[in-house]
């Protein structure tokens, strides 16, 4: 003998069941997509990779051919520089400390990205003691944004764990994941000052093994100024 159940009972039913029934369809939706956008981010990853690939090993042949014919080979300019703050605001002048403010390097050992200009290199020479910078090679900025990299999301330090967050904040720009992120910085896109401004400032470590003298330049064997391609050997200690 079959029970017998009011009808607002099993409409109520039916309507849980239709709506669970959407809730799965959307999830499954949803889920299907950020698989689909996985695959484009490694896609990209990989055309990145071997984009970078291609111009070291045309770097490596025109160099190789210039000594082949007895000529010179000089490489493109930097485009990008990572500054680090070495020391702190004891006796500092008010208008470096302006400049250091103005560069967002707040604290000791905090770094950040600066496009290669006239007016990035006059700000340097004003703050020259009180930091070292150099150019970071395309793998030294990859390893700064994955392992210390974080956003500004509504005033807030989030951490870059997740490319949705990169997407949501960035991709009215067309930058929607990490590796859009280093490709941009990397070669000063279009969009270099946006994304640049998205990241927080880097919290560095200390170098492993230490300073070695901050009073003195580095062309001296000291610390501050300016390191060219040795800036990424010593990045390489900080994180």
């Amino acid at each position: 003998m079959s029970s017998f159940v009011p009808e607002s009972y099993q409409k109520k039913l039916d309507r849980t069941k239709k709506e669970a029934e959407e809730l799965k369809k959307a999830r499954d939706v949803k889920r299907a997509a950020l698989a689909q956008k996985r695959q484009e981010w490694a896609k990209k990853g990989q055309a990145y990779l071997e984009k970078e690939q291609k111009r070291q090993v045309d770097e490596v042949s025109k160099f190789r051919l210039a000594k082949s014919t007895g000529d010179y080979y000089i490489p493109p300019e930097a485009k990008v520089l990572f500054i680090i703050r070495l020391k702190g605001i004891n006796k500092i002048n008010p208008k470096v400390k302006s400049i250091l403010r103005l560069l967002r390097l707040r604290q000791i050992n905090n770094g950040v990205f600066m496009k290669v200009n006239t007016a990035t290199w006059q700000m340097l020479r004003r703050v020259e003691p009180y930091v070292t910078y150099g150019f970071p090679t395309r793998k030294t900025i990859s390893d700064l944004i994955y392992k210390r990299g974080y956003g500004k999301m509504n005033r807030a330090r989030i951490p870059l764990t997740d490319n949705a967050l990169i997407e949501n904040s960035l991709g009215k720009y067309n930058v929607n994941c990490i590796e859009d992120v280093v490709e941009t910085i990397y070669n000063v896109g279009d969009n270099f000052k946006e994304v640049n401004n998205f990241l927080w400032p880097f919290k560095l470590d200390t170098p492993k093994g230490g300073w070695t003298n901050k009073k003195i330049s580095y062309l001296q064997n000291g610390d501050w100024g300016h390191r060219e391609n040795a800036i990424n050997e010593l990045l390489r200690r900080m994180l």
